[in-house]
């Protein structure tokens, strides 16, 4: 599906200056991009995406990453739900790409899935972080999942940067949860 026209939204409840959301052409393919200048250098965020340890200072204490093609890139979220992905490739500080799981409410798009690159670049004192999320088909749940994951995915680097800007998410202020969740006891 060829995109003739840019769209831009801005994205009120984000916790940091104006950004833009973009659909925009990536030669015929129907793309969600979004991006975000993140207030400190390729490798803190780099850190912050790569590892489980990073991962859980802003995305969810429930959180694995498996650095590694076919790893896991998971988040696992208060009342059971998950998100992430597979990881396909990485470029140490430059760029990852995910095999993405698409919510729980999009069964369809979640056994798809589409795929999602972080891209890393130095920008000032600061690194831009931009999402490109690739693979959208057709039908009314692909559409409701895209828009689901406009405001989604606008959240999530929205939360990246209020961790950059405010410190580790507290999780048990956040949530009510401890940093790390204990695993599961096995019966």
């Amino acid at each position: 599906m060829k995109l003739s026209v840019l769209t831009l939204a801005a994205l009120s409840f984000l916790s940091c200056p104006l950004h833009e959301v973009a659909v925009a052409p990536i030669s015929d393919e129907k793309a969600l991009v979004i991006e975000v200048t993140i207030p400190a250098s390729p490798d803190e965020v780099w850190q912050a995406f790569s590892t489980t340890e990073g991962l859980s200072t802003w995305l969810t204490p429930g959180a694995t990453v498996d650095l590694r093609p076919g790893g896991e890139w998971t988040a696992r979220f208060p009342g059971g739900s998950t998100g992430g992905g597979t990881i396909i490739s990485f470029q140490p500080g430059r760029e990852l790409v995910l095999s993405a799981l698409a919510p729980d409410r999009f069964p369809t798009v979640r056994a798809q899935r589409t795929r999602v690159v972080f891209h890393f670049e130095p920008q000032g004192s600061g690194t831009l972080v931009r999402l490109t999320q690739t693979g959208w088909q057709t039908g009314p749940e692909w559409d409701r999942a895209y828009e689901y994951l406009i405001a989604g995915n606008g959240q999530l680097l929205g939360t990246l940067y209020r961790r950059f800007v405010s410190g580790p998410i507290d999780w048990e202020k956040e949530w009510g949860l401890p940093a790390r969740p204990e695993p599961p006891k096995s019966k």
